[in-house]
């Protein structure tokens, strides 16, 4: 049985996560949402009026308009065509805090809260639009700000924007979407049949929340910021060097690919981890592909349809590993559980 994303005695940072990465989506005003939440907590005020939420919320959705067109599943959106008569210097910017307001908040404000069809059991913010004109953050927003993890929460949200957006700007059917791993430039890539690429985002900020930001082997947490201490390296949990055999297929597929701290990595070398890490991996992996489209797409498409054929497939891939190389490895210390 697949252990839940949000445990039953939740945190707020797998609440939060499970909020921009684990549901369906049909727009992408949940990420600009959830960015500009991040980006007002700089602030530190509790009420925050419409239209003071207005200014990112737009200005996201407007400089994601300038590389993706294509933000929503419907047709057509006044609000988004807005938007894009900004980017093109139609209309003044108080001319969009104000179609911002009226149209733009509609449905994300109730559903923002909503996985699996309800309401996470942390709120980030109270809805008092009605009574105040705004949103009051909560108690439970204000201390994700101060944890650990709070730096990492902005460019998660980003890369999973990145990957709805492609997929719809890209107009492909879910089944035949297949995300790519760069190893040099550690990007995932969406491959063209024109044999051209389109760049997605970071393979660090698109696996750092379903890891809920730990190293997969010690759980000790992980930075995806550019010059932290703490900067997550891209492990193969299968060793890169197994290509040479040709025995185990896509080892650069993202069912292959965790975050590790640099301890692990360095100590890990060429050896597989000890056969008892394949649940972890099946679980990492099980929380990609219940965070739907796209990924979910090329994790089933690399690994199997049916959650049996996908532990079987990872437990095939490891006992050719072992009698490869051999040797395996475990980290000396573990840190917790995280999932």
């Amino acid at each position: 049985m697949q252990a839940p994303f949000i445990e039953p005695i939740p945190t707020k940072e797998s609440c939060w996560r499970a909020i921009v990465m684990m549901g369906r989506n049909v727009a992408s005003y949940k990420f600009a949402l959830a960015e500009s939440l991040l980006e007002l907590s700089n602030q530190g005020n509790e009420f925050v009026s419409m239209e003071d939420l207005a200014a990112p919320f737009s200005r996201n959705l407007c400089e994601h308009l300038k590389h993706a067109g294509k933000q929503i599943t419907s047709s057509r959106s006044r609000f988004l065509d807005t938007c894009r008569q900004a980017n093109a210097g139609e209309i003044s910017n108080e001319a969009l805090i104000e179609s911002t307001v009226r149209l733009g908040f509609v449905n994300v404000i109730d559903a923002f809260h909503v996985v699996n069809q309800g309401d996470t059991p942390v709120r980030f913010f109270n809805d008092d639009r009605k009574a105040r004109g705004g949103i009051t953050l909560t108690d439970e927003f204000f201390y994700l700000s101060e944890g650990n993890q709070f730096n990492n929460l902005p460019q998660e949200a980003e890369a999973r924007w990145n990957l709805v957006e492609t997929a719809w700007e890209l107009n492909m059917a879910a089944n035949l979407l297949d995300i790519e791993y760069d190893l040099e430039g550690g990007q995932l890539y969406v491959p063209r049949r024109d044999t051209s690429r389109v760049d997605v985002t970071s393979c660090r900020d698109a696996l750092n929340g379903y890891q809920k930001g730990k190293c997969f082997y010690c759980f000790l947490d992980i930075s995806i910021e550019s010059g932290d201490d703490r900067l997550a390296h891209v492990d193969h949990f299968l060793p890169h060097i197994l290509k040479e055999h040709r025995e185990i297929k896509n080892l650069d597929g993202v069912w292959n690919l965790v975050l590790a701290c640099r301890a692990c990595n360095m100590t890990k070398l060429a050896r597989p981890p000890q056969a008892r890490y394949l649940d972890r991996l099946n679980t990492r992996n099980n929380y990609l592909i219940s965070s739907h489209h796209p990924l979910r797409e090329t994790l089933i498409r690399q690994t199997g349809i049916k959650a049996a054929d996908r532990r079987s497939f990872l437990e095939g891939a490891h006992r050719t590993a072992v009698n490869t190389l051999i040797h395996t490895w475990s980290p000396n210390e573990e840190f917790g559980v995280a999932f």
